[in-house]
């Protein structure tokens, strides 16, 4: 027994040993990331994508005044009159200036914006919190999102690492690697340390890892749980397999 305990013991040392030294965050990425102090918004304007909604305001073209629109999946919306607009990937001024074309000749429009585009539904962007937390997932991406208020809102569960929360910017560029950093939430409870917040950008992830103790629970759970099921379906097999034979002795 004490050759196998001491065999555990060592296996789990060198898997918190491991799973300590996992990640490969770097402190100098915090610096691809803007910071709630130094800007107001982090898009500086908003492409727009299916399934996002439109509302025109034109008090001249009843055809598309307050008219609501959500973006199909091939990008376009319609409207009565005018037929198929192309919106995808273009901007509400865009779609103002696409829009003023379209009726101009049905219509005189005057003044330099006589057609507005409101957003009335963001629901394109996203940003992802993963790992140990209450309420993970696909956050929607409000420009304004900063970390320390995404971390309460997910709120972390016991099993999180809090001093090791990986805050990730992943690259579409194959040689451009994505921007790693790590946020101590202890710090920031704790000391008022507030000087790794930052402000997300749509496609970013924070990842809250699980703490060494319960990455090594987690592990040893998904050994055991199938031998735990294999065995309680072996068990009621043969219950059910002996219990119809030998119940009728009145």
């Amino acid at each position: 027994m004490r050759v196998s305990s001491l065999l555990t013991f060592c296996v789990l040392i060198v898997l918190l040993v491991g799973v300590s030294g996992c990640f490969s965050s770097n402190p100098q990425d915090i610096h691809a990331f803007l910071k709630p102090g130094e800007v107001a918004v982090t898009a500086k304007e908003y492409v727009l994508q299916p399934p996002d909604e439109i509302e025109i305001h034109c008090t001249r073209v009843p055809e598309i005044h307050l008219r609501r629109q959500r973006i199909r999946p091939d990008g376009n919306v319609t409207f009565e009159g005018i037929g198929d607009i192309s919106v995808a990937g273009k901007t509400p001024a865009e779609v103002a200036d696409l829009l003023k074309k379209q009726v101009s000749g049905l219509y005189t429009l005057a003044g330099d914006k006589p057609i507005d585009v409101h957003v009335a539904a963001y629901r394109s962007k996203f940003f992802y919190v993963m790992g140990e937390a209450y309420l993970p997932g696909r956050k929607v991406y409000t420009g304004r999102d900063t970390l320390f208020s995404i971390l309460a809102d997910a709120r972390p569960n016991p099993m999180a690492w809090k001093s090791r929360i990986q805050i990730i910017r992943p690259s579409s560029d194959r040689k451009v690697k994505a921007k790693i950093f790590e946020f101590n939430l202890k710090d920031a409870l704790l000391r008022g340390d507030l000087s790794k917040d930052v402000l997300l950008q749509e496609g970013d992830i924070v990842y809250i890892p699980p703490t060494p103790l319960a990455w090594v629970a987690q592990r040893v759970e998904e050994f055991v749980r199938p031998i735990g099921r294999a065995f309680s379906t072996v068990s009621i097999v043969n219950r059910s397999s002996t219990g119809g034979s030998g119940g009728g002795g009145y």
